[in-house]
Order: C-alpha cells, then sequence, then structure tokens
C-alpha cells in the first residue's frame, strides 16, 4: 500500500485546505427542519467531518461518529438540542474522520450501525491507520485502544429503517462510491438526505478507496429519493444541486480521461491541461491532477482505484 494511503482522514483535511466554501460555518450547528440539525465539522482546524442530529420520539440519531474530538462536541450539542439520549450513531463509511470516534458514542450507552461494507473495509486497513492516526492525533491516543472500534450492527442491500411513528429514517445503500461501505441516512417525509462523502459540498473529494466509474451511478440513485434538503459529509448543507453538481464533476473527469486515453495522450499532460465546467468548480481543487491519475489507473487496469491502492 502507497504511504500515502495509509490513514485517507489525513489526505481529507489536506483536501481541505485547497479550498474552503465562502459560505463554511464550521463548529455551527443549523436546524435543517424541526427536529433535524446539521452540525458543520471543524475539518481545517480539527480534521472533523459534519454530523447530522435527529431527533426521534423517545430518542436521538446521530450520523457519523466523527474523530473523538468531534464526538464530544457533537454529543454536547446533541445534549444542547434534546434532552433524549442518544441510541443509534450510524456511519456513512469507514473513513477516521466519521469512524474513529465510535468507541466514545458505545461507552456513552448508543448502538452503532453500518453497511456491512464498512465492516469489511475496516478488517482490512486496521489495524494500521488507526496505529498510525494514534501517533499524530491526541484524541485517538487517548482511547488507548488497539484498533478501530467496528459497527455493532450492520445491514446489506436492504434499507435499515428506523420508524418510531413520529419519524422515519432509512439507512441506504446504493453501491460503491467514495467506498465500499458508503451507505446514506434519509428522511422520506422531512425530504432530508445525509450523504457522508458520496457528496461533499466543496474540494474534499478523497480517492484513496473510491470506485471513480461507480461514483456517478450511486449519485445517480440517490437522486431518485424525493430530496430537498442535503447533508453532505464535509462542507455546509444545501439542496439537489450539491448532488447534481457532484455527479458531473465526477461525470466529467471521468470522460476526459477516457478520452484522453482512447487518444494516446499522456497522463503526464492530461493531469496539467485538464478543464471541466464551470458547473463542476466547487469540486475542482489544486488536487486534481492527482485525481486525474488515480481515474487514469482504473481505467487502464480496469478495477476500481479502492482495489488498485490495496494491491488487491
Amino acid at each position: 500500500m502507497r504511504l500515502w494511503l495509509l490513514s485517507s482522514f489525513l489526505a481529507l483535511v489536506a483536501l481541505a485546505l485547497w479550498v474552503v466554501p465562502i459560505d463554511a460555518q464550521p463548529g455551527t450547528l443549523k436546524q435543517i427542519v424541526p427536529g433535524v440539525w446539521f452540525r458543520e465539522g471543524e475539518i481545517k482546524e480539527m480534521g472533523h467531518c459534519n454530523n447530522v442530529i435527529i431527533e426521534m420520539k423517545d430518542y436521538v440519531i446521530v450520523v457519523d461518529a466523527n474523530f473523538p474530538s468531534g464526538a464530544r462536541l457533537t454529543l454536547a450539542d446533541a445534549k444542547r438540542v434534546s434532552a433524549k439520549p442518544v441510541k443509534y450513531v450510524f456511519l456513512t463509511h469507514h473513513h477516521g474522520d466519521h469512524a474513529y470516534g465510535l468507541a466514545f458514542w458505545t461507552k456513552a450507552g448508543a448502538t452503532s450501525i453500518a453497511h456491512q461494507g464498512v465492516v469489511e473495509e475496516l478488517k482490512s486497513v486496521e489495524p494500521k491507520r488507526w496505529q498510525q492516526a494514534a501517533r499524530q492525533r491526541k484524541d485517538i491516543a487517548e482511547l488507548n485502544l488497539p484498533s478501530a472500534e467496528l459497527p455493532q450492527q450492520t445491514f446489506g442491500s436492504k434499507p435499515y429503517v428506523l420508524d418510531d411513528g413520529k419519524r422515519r429514517v432509512e439507512l441506504r445503500f446504493f453501491g460503491w462510491a467514495h467506498t465500499r461501505g458508503d451507505a446514506v441516512a434519509y428522511l422520506p417525509r422531512e425530504k432530508v438526505l445525509c450523504t457522508g462523502d458520496v457528496v461533499v459540498n466543496g474540494a474534499f473529494n478523497f480517492l484513496g478507496d473510491a470506485h471513480i466509474g461507480n461514483w456517478v451511478k450511486v449519485i445517480r440513485a440517490a437522486q431518485k429519493l424525493d430530496t430537498v434538503h442535503v447533508l453532505p459529509g464535509h462542507g455546509g448543507p444545501g439542496g439537489k444541486e450539491l448532488m447534481e453538481g457532484q455527479a458531473r464533476f465526477f461525470q466529467e473527469l471521468y470522460q476526459a480521461v477516457q478520452a484522453a486515453i482512447q487518444q494516446g495522450k499522456k497522463l503526464e499532460e492530461v493531469a496539467t491541461t485538464i478543464k471541466l465546467s464551470e458547473a463542476t468548480q466547487n469540486w475542482v481543487g489544486s488536487g486534481v491532477a492527482n485525481q486525474v491519475r488515480m481515474t487514469w489507473e482504473e481505467i487502464t487496469q480496469k478495477k476500481p482505484y479502492g482495489e488498485i491502492a490495496r494491491g488487491e
């Protein structure tokens, strides 16, 4: 495995330094609809992902475990808006900035849920990534654990539904995009979609564990849901335009690289000259040359880049 892939969350933090959306409000809590709050993570300062707090009739669901330091801040905010206990924590995927705070939540009494692909990914990359992260992050080292905690409950292709009569939350899997275990949380009555890193708002895309060619298909499947509010894994909240912009970014990236290969161009030439449309610029950062390289390898080797990176 390449050294820069040993800890995907560190690469993601680096991505955050490329472009920070003008409307970004890290560390803030915003009510999206009654009983649903969006907490924007302090990605630039602390590497935190976003969290969503969902109030049910008798309990609270939190989307993503964050890093331990982010988990503590999110729990404090959850207690500020609701007196109900956090009963479930849902992991959208296995990356450290979304999953490494899991032990904090389960110790506090929450049950963890994720797609079965998250367990598979964690078993594949851990404890190596965890141990490297512990050497660089005090909040992880303080947990004094040998590896990342695995989700307690998992689901497969069928949605995992939490419905208490007051609110319905559907945990859905549409396929391998950002990671093998990507899943989203959908609130059909409120038309709220929590996307994890399948959709982000800004140049936060990390491709090290991705299936780049399938990413657009996953987003297109999610777009079939009746959605008004899109709550991404990084960057500020938005609407359906976030899904469309993210999909177009990967579609244009993939098609441009594929066309260049067919025309016999060299990778170095494409990486430095690639042009994407204005509609995708929110997702284009200074790392696009590296994204071109990964896409190139995925196309020429005819397998998901995540497999290539791990030597599978």
